[in-house]
């Protein structure tokens, strides 16, 4: 079904399946881009508004004196907020002695004294997790860690069909069954309030370690750490589970080592670790800044090593064997098969994979998920071409400010990278529902600036259940009251948003003549990744240009050769926009773009990424 605000539906015959409370969140790989473009048509140039940074000249010569660093570099600093000559310094040159005192969590003093004693006294540990990227590296994370010490530790992930996310009572009753005495919850728990509860009355106690948004009613856990507390004095507030995870065994083996665990002093390495950080940090999409650019660089760099034997077979299994791994790569290519496990499977094989030691068995187990990979692509598809003919049946959504779909046919375990898609296409914060036996369970996703969280909270009356984060959230709802929750959802937006925020933007960093583009430029830029939400990659414009040599290739990408009257000719490509080929022939052009080194059957060359061109 697709609910209008107004009260009007559309209904569809479809065979009940399964449900869905993920509130994980998921990159938009290019490969689906043509059904966008089938869903909007008549889109026009330039395809988003552009506006500009502003300047600060002095500020700029101070830092590109004092940094030797070109003025375009400078500026681009200053954009992100680094604007001294010291905040440059460490963000050009980073370093874990960089990271916070993970003591100034709250509780997490207390959470490592439990763990201490459980070790100690040979109690089993249970590390239940989510089935998404973030949950399943904090799993493996924290279960490499306490192996190391001996510990008597074990995981469970739920099975998101037939659990969903979070804790549940079953899965709580059957690990106490089995002599579980110490539950620690990574990327999940802050919302269960009566599991938790449940498990301290069957005789377990319950370490949280989350980054969800805290509820008014916390779980009475011998532990909580999770730094969107109020009480909480760790400054860093938008640490993907996994990162927090990272710092609660940054404590343990501060607090361990002079206790003995290692007798022969051959205690962990904890940089090893950072490449499950990196994967859980990206797959999560939180801002890559503060710590979570740590993690993300020095993270990589391990990728790109092979030294663990799961991300080598996986690696090996999509092509990209030996290879220096980006944050695209792992995007678009190594996440969404760790993610596929736990939409279309079980997530035990992802954690399974990170655990490996063994590389026959790590490289079937990457096989299972190149596999599970697959199938998800094919099933959200199905899904796609649904809800494009839904929207095709709209007309013009520019009325709507939120757009919530339903059906009782549609797979729960894609429906957030649905969500996902319909978002970037349409600037729309949307909600898909998969409905069985009277209830959806749902996924919602948004953008910035549209905090659909707390429109969640104004709608809590009508939903079972909520939980997640201001652009990604889960929801549980009775099937009579979606079309209630599409009306109310819409208008708390409305009421939360201005128009400003429903239009597509490219912010310029600054204006550079192509003919200023040059390697040394591109190498100094370079120095400012790895980008991503918080830290985006460069933007620069210039005015005048002329396509030439253009070409569509592979899936819809646009290929062309700009030129300039000095005789300046750049390589570049526009992902995703080969519909536009005959708009920009032979017309001068103002184009926004980001300059990289393109690698190709061993050549070597700058090439332009374009992400918006305006005819002139």
């Amino acid at each position: 079904m697709l609910y209008f605000p107004n009260g009007r539906r559309t209904t569809s015959h479809l065979k009940p399946v399964p449900l869905d409370t993920s509130a994980n969140c998921d990159y938009c790989a290019p490969e689906f881009e043509k059904i966008g473009e089938v869903m909007n048509p008549e889109q026009k140039l330039p395809t988003t508004k552009w506006s500009y940074h502003g300047e600060q000249p002095e500020l700029c010569e101070e830092l590109a004196d004092s940094l030797s660093i070109g003025a375009i570099v400078s500026r681009v600093l200053i954009n992100r907020g680094v604007d001294s000559v010291d905040k440059c310094k460490k963000f050009l040159s980073p370093s874990l002695n960089d990271m916070h005192n993970p003591n100034l969590m709250q509780d997490m003093l207390k959470g490592v004294e439990r763990v201490i004693q459980a070790v100690t006294n040979g109690e089993k540990i249970t590390i239940y997790g989510d089935y998404d990227a973030d949950g399943v590296t904090s799993v493996a994370l924290l279960v490499l860690f306490l192996r190391t010490v001996g510990a008597k530790v074990n995981y469970y992930i739920p099975d998101r069909v037939s659990e969903g996310y979070g804790l549940n009572k079953q899965a709580v009753a059957n690990l106490a069954e089995q002599g579980t005495s110490l539950l620690i919850t990574v990327d999940c728990g802050i919302s269960d309030y009566d599991c938790v509860v449940m498990a301290k009355a069957v005789g377990m106690d319950v370490i949280i370690v989350d980054h969800h948004e805290v509820p008014k009613q916390i779980p009475p856990a011998c532990a909580i750490i999770n730094p969107l507390r109020p009480d909480c004095r760790f400054p860093f507030k938008q640490l993907a589970a996994v990162g927090i995870v990272f710092n609660f065994v940054v404590s343990l083996r501060g607090a361990m080592r002079p206790l003995g665990f290692w007798s022969d002093n051959s205690y962990p390495n904890l940089k090893e670790y950072l490449d499950l950080v990196a994967i859980g940090t990206i797959g999560d999409i939180v801002p890559i800044v503060d710590e979570n650019r740590l993690f993300v660089k020095f993270g990589l760099e391990l990728m790109s090593s092979q030294r663990r034997i799961g991300i080598r077979a996986l690696k090996e299994i999509v092509g990209l064997d030996r290879q220096t791994i980006d944050i695209s790569q792992s995007s678009y290519i190594l996440i969404p098969r760790i993610n596929a496990a736990g939409r279309v499977a079980k997530s035990d094989d992802a954690v399974d994979l990170f655990l490996s030691e063994n590389m026959e068995e790590a490289k079937k187990l990457a096989q299972r998920l190149d596999s599970f990979n697959r199938k998800r692509q094919e099933i959200e598809r199905g899904i796609l071409s649904d809800i494009t003919r839904r929207i095709e049946r709209i007309g013009d959504i520019g009325r709507l400010k939120s757009l919530v779909f339903a059906s009782e046919n549609w797979h729960p375990g894609v429906i957030g990278v649905v969500a996902s898609r319909i978002v970037n296409r349409f600037l729309r914060p949307t909600f898909v529902i998969s409905v069985k036996g009277g209830v959806g369970k749902g996924s919602g996703r948004s953008f910035a600036g549209i905090d659909i969280y707390q429109s969640l909270c104004e709608c809590d009356s009508l939903l079972l259940s909520f939980g997640g984060h201001r652009n990604a959230a889960g929801i549980s709802i009775r099937q009579q009251n979606i079309e209630k929750f599409s009306a109310s959802i819409n208008e708390s937006i409305a009421n939360s948003s201005s128009s400003g925020d429903f239009i597509a933007k490219t912010i310029i960093d600054a204006a550079c003549p192509l003919k200023d583009i040059n390697d040394g430029l591109v190498s100094q830029l370079s120095l400012l990744a790895p980008f991503g939400s918080g830290n985006p990659e460069p933007i620069l414009c210039s005015h005048g240009a002329l396509a030439k040599s253009l070409t569509v290739v592979g899936n819809n990408h646009l290929r062309m050769r700009l030129g300039t009257d000095d005789g300046t000719s750049l390589d570049s490509i526009w992902y995703g926009r080969g519909n536009f080929l005959k708009s920009i022939s032979n017309t001068p052009l103002a184009v926004a773009f980001n300059p990289q080194m393109s690698h190709w059957k061993g050549q070597s060359g700058i090439q332009l990424k374009m992400f918006d061109i305006d005819p002139l």
